[in-house]
């Protein structure tokens, strides 16, 4: 049994992607600033810590999009949250105290290409001086929509060597269905002229199941992607949740494909992406042989965090901005996510942090797990009978097999693996509404 097989049964049920454990459905706000502060004062200083600044702001506002992020259409709006974020970063660093040693930057949104290039170099600034990070490894989301000559050259001069690229689809009716216009050849341009900026690791952002699209449609985008060689590609299932996101109201639901169509894109995007060369990473990413990804994946050191899955090791990531995520092996803390709201809380001097979660041991034990299924496909065994009972569908029909203590999926079985990790996580109750469909 080699390919996959649709048992739509055990896909019904909506789950979490597990960018953590627990997830932010978990998070109250009875944890917040005082325990971040906490967690920052007794880093050690040599500690491995990765970085996350958050951009909310695009030029346009894609339908599809749940991200937090809003319309960069006012320079007074960008300038007063630009300031904001430097004085966070100073906030943190002055907490630190010089403990840490941050080796990753990531600047995600939003588009951090919303800010000016001018204003990209200020705060790569700010960031290397406050945590002295002049050699720390810096990636970048972007909007190749909104990239120039002068982005490029900042590119360049930075030092970034990672992009990811929000490509989607390269069909013309496709993107005129969830408000995102960019013509393939814009998309060869900015690949071009990334590789010439410094750019050594790409990434594109996929999608299927979105309105219109068919296999056809799928295949062109894939055909083109591969032509253009990013080291690695995210193939996402759109998540249509128009009564949680209001933008995707916007998108006509009856064009979209049903279960089963979705079930097959992604796995014939899968078949398409491994005949090309790539690994599969997890249950939605590829690789180029050579990259640092794959290599991961090979030597069994892939994780996960809020960027998906990553070969970074730190298990300290402090997220800057509104609404984002610091994560430490024993916490989980989120920042204001209204941007007003973060404004006044860090010009009052206060960490912005309002909502999270502390882990306990069981936490831990339970996401190691579910990080081994997504990562791994396998991991170690809970002998309940509880668990066991709700892994029988699995079990019965090969997804699952249990072996001295451990779980394992065979490769057919990825389609499955987040209902299967979901079967490990106590806080989780069956919602149709909060999460996204498996596939």
């Amino acid at each position: 049994m080699t390919g996959w097989t649709y048992f739509p049964e055990l896909l019904a049920t909506p789950v979490p992607r597990y960018t953590s454990y627990p997830t932010a459905a978990e998070f109250g706000d009875a944890v917040g600033a005082r325990q971040l502060d906490a967690e920052l004062a007794v880093i050690d200083p040599d500690r491995p810590v990765s970085l996350y600044v958050h951009i909310p702001y695009c030029h346009e506002i894609c339908w599809y999009c749940g991200c937090n992020t809003g319309a960069a259409n006012k320079t007074q709006r960008l300038t007063g949250y630009l300031d904001t974020l430097h004085q966070e970063i100073e906030l943190v660093a002055g907490k630190l105290g010089g403990r840490g040693n941050v080796r990753r930057i990531a600047l995600g949104g939003g588009s951090p290409n919303a800010i000016s290039p001018n204003q990209f170099a200020a705060l790569l600034a700010t960031l290397r001086a406050a945590f002295s990070a002049e050699d720390a490894q810096l990636s970048i989301e972007l909007d190749p929509r909104s990239l120039d000559a002068s982005w490029y050259q900042a590119i360049a001069d930075a030092g970034v060597t990672r992009a990811s690229l929000g490509v989607q689809t390269l069909d013309p009716k496709v993107q005129r269905s969830i408000g995102r216009l960019q013509p393939e050849e814009l998309i060869r341009t900015a690949v071009k002229e990334l590789r010439s900026a410094g750019i050594r690791s790409l990434n594109f952002d996929l999608m299927y199941g979105l309105p219109y699209q068919g296999l056809a449609e799928l295949n062109a985008t894939l055909a083109a992607t591969i032509d253009m060689r990013p080291e690695r590609i995210a193939l996402f299932g759109y998540a249509h949740v128009p009564h949680l996101i209001a933008r995707q109201r916007r998108i006509d639901g009856k064009a979209l494909p049903d279960a089963e169509l979705r079930f097959r894109q992604a796995e014939f995007g899968h078949k398409v992406l491994t005949h090309a060369g790539y690994d599969p990473i997890g249950f939605d990413h590829y690789a180029r042989p050579d990259d640092l990804l794959s290599a991961a994946a090979r030597q069994g050191q892939l994780r996960r965090n809020f960027q998906g899955f990553t070969e970074d090791g730190a298990d300290i990531l402090i997220g800057l901005g509104a609404s984002a995520i610091s994560q430490f092996p024993g916490l989980i803390v989120q920042n204001e996510k209204n941007a007003g709201r973060y404004k006044i809380r860090v010009s009052s001097g206060l960490l912005p942090a309002t909502h999270g979660i502390v882990r306990t041991a069981e936490d831990e034990r339970r996401r190691r797990i579910i990080e081994q299924i997504l990562c791994d496909g396998e991991g170690d065994f809970l002998f309940e009978q509880q668990l066991l009972d709700k892994l029988q569908p699995f079990l019965e029909r090969g997804l699952v097999t249990l072996e001295c203590g451990r779980l394992r999926l065979p490769d057919y079985a990825r389609p499955y693996a987040r209902v299967i990790a979901a079967l490990f996580d106590q806080y989780r109750q069956p919602s149709a509404t909060r999460f996204s469909n498996a596939i």
